[in-house]
């Protein structure tokens, strides 16, 4: 691993107890500069995780807790009439002011507010009354939603689902990692002691970095006959779209990246092939019990892995 990034997972794991590698994924999308969906049960740790990352890197983070009366504009920002200038003035919303916005419990506003983060997560961008404006630079939507308690909820589309680099399940700490989270709080909030070991121009040095990482002909060749057996595989309906392939393999350049190398391996695309394809894919109702995961472990399986490579 890069010798830069080791305390930075060390300072996550203060308050976030991970017991399935859910911190080094996180860490790795934000190097993607991508979006995450954390997607689990209340209580397993999904704000205290999106918290510890900001936290630790040094980047400005916004929480907006989404509810059924949260509106675009509290989103987007709005235009106000000013008297003294006769004209009306653009009044930010809470996307302009962050590098992290955690999009809590996403899936509990209105189709109408989600789709008002489309145009910030794939362009970076806001556009109110005709006028663009530009958000920080990084900007990542870290957004969460709960499997359990589907009343009043709106289920996010599948194009906003396409939009989300990965999508993470944190589940239950095992028995030593519940003890640990207990003892941690016995005296108050383990983030609150999180140091800063990043800045804002440091994450965007390492993102650069990741994105430079070298990627041979034969492992994109191996990345383009994953996504097409998704789609050609009898009990998928919507495979992995252009957008998923690309996001597979700016996922497995930043975990070359993570691992401390400047190229590319089999082994990186496979790590990353479930976390950033198992929101991706639609599965037909005649598939019965079978879910995306297994498809994708399926696909692993009988695609061959380019002759020769690591």
């Amino acid at each position: 691993m890069q010798k830069e990034l080791i305390p930075i997972l060390e300072e996550i794991h203060k308050a976030f107890i991970d017991g399935n590698g859910t911190a080094g994924i996180l860490l790795t999308a934000i190097l993607a500069n991508g979006h995450v969906l954390l997607d689990d049960i209340p209580g397993v740790g999904k704000t205290t995780l999106a918290m510890s990352a900001s936290r630790v890197l040094g980047l400005e983070y916004r929480r907006v807790q989404f509810t059924p009366d949260v509106l675009p504009s509290d989103i987007t920002g709005f235009s106000m009439y000013d008297k003294q200038s006769g004209g009306f003035v653009y009044m930010p919303g809470v996307v302009t002011a962050a590098n992290i916005l955690l999009a809590d419990e996403i899936n509990r506003t209105s189709s109408k507010t989600q789709s008002a983060l489309l145009e910030a997560m794939e362009e970076r961008q806001v556009t109110v009354d005709g006028q663009t404006h530009p958000l920080k630079n990084p900007f990542l939507v870290i957004a969460t939603q709960n499997r359990v308690g589907t009343a009043g909820t709106q289920q996010l589309p599948f194009a906003q689902l396409d939009r989300f680099l990965v999508c993470l399940k944190l589940g239950y700490p095992d028995f030593e990692g519940q003890m640990e989270i207990i003892r941690d709080r016995q005296n108050g909030n383990p983030v609150d002691a999180i140091k800063q070991i990043a800045d804002c121009g440091q994450v965007l040095s390492m993102q650069n970095a990741a994105q430079a990482v070298t990627v041979k002909d034969s492992l994109v060749a191996y990345i383009t006959r994953l996504a097409i057996a998704t789609r050609e595989h009898s009990d998928v309906e919507l495979g992995i779209s252009p957008r998923g392939a690309l996001g597979v393999n700016r996922m497995a350049k930043a975990l070359a990246y993570l691992s401390g190398r400047d190229y590319m391996i089999p082994g990186d695309v496979r790590n990353v092939f479930l976390p950033v394809c198992g929101h991706r894919i639609l599965l037909k109702q005649e598939s019965g019990q079978t879910t995306p995961e297994q498809i994708l472990t399926e696909i692993l399986e009988k695609v061959p892995v380019p002759d020769g490579e690591k």
